[in-house]
């Protein structure tokens, strides 16, 4: 479990170090995924990011509205260690997490 965890960290680093490439949209702070359309447009009517309840309520929205824009993003970091991509439990346990992340 502890080997799994570590993994899923450096997974996670991994991906915020990649978003932190220049891109055409932010860096999510929360998530670290830069490509998320939702929390580029999260921006409140005076220029600055939403946050707390705001935030959320505009995240559940704008998911709803537009499915799969965090499975996707989720979907393509579901990757083992060995480069294949996770399949059964391993990958709805890391799908689970993931999108509690993107919220």
């Amino acid at each position: 479990m502890h080997k799994w965890i570590a993994y899923a960290f450096a997974a996670l680093l991994a991906g915020s170090a990649a978003a932190q490439t220049p891109s055409a949209a932010p860096a999510d702070p929360v998530t670290g995924a830069g490509a998320s359309d939702c929390a580029a447009r999260a921006v409140g009517k005076n220029g600055k990011p939403l946050a707390g309840a705001a935030r959320k309520s505009f995240m559940e929205k704008c998911e709803r509205d537009n499915p799969g824009g965090a499975d996707a993003a989720c979907e393509a970091k579901a990757v083992g260690k060995n480069g294949k991509p996770l399949a059964g439990a391993a990958k709805s346990s890391f799908m689970k997490k993931c999108k509690q992340l993107a919220h």
